[in-house]
């Protein structure tokens, strides 16, 4: 599972440096999606949240499931929150409070689903 969350995260980094760099290709179609954007980011960052709360649950076995949960989920609301706000200084970005809520909701969400499948 350490290794899923790891190439997961790398994924989800290629995907930001190339969304900066204006470069996502293939990929840019989403954006033309109806809420595409909005459902990649809740997505993308709730399966992130899912793979790394996995595997500290399985890593950390006698700490506080709860615990482990809530520090992925804070660790990972400040990475995100940092990324959506240094989309300002991209011209082809724009940070958006809406594309944030989603990713929220997608780290809450799926921090949830990893503490129903550790029971």
């Amino acid at each position: 599972m350490k290794w899923l969350a790891i190439l997961f995260a790398l994924f989800i980094v290629l995907i930001i440096v190339l969304a900066d760099t204006g470069k996502l290709g293939v990929l840019g179609f989403i954006n033309s999606i109806p809420y595409g954007d909005k459902v990649g980011h809740f997505l993308l960052f709730g399966i992130l949240t899912l793979l790394l709360n996995l595997t500290f649950l399985h890593s950390l076995p006698h700490r506080d499931p709860k615990l482990v949960a809530l520090s992925v989920g804070l660790t990972l609301a400040l990475v995100i929150g940092a990324e959506e706000y240094s989309q300002q200084f991209f011209n082809s970005r724009t940070f958006s409070l809406l594309d944030l809520a989603f990713s929220y909701l997608g780290v809450i969400l799926f921090s949830w689903v990893a503490l129903r499948i550790k029971r």
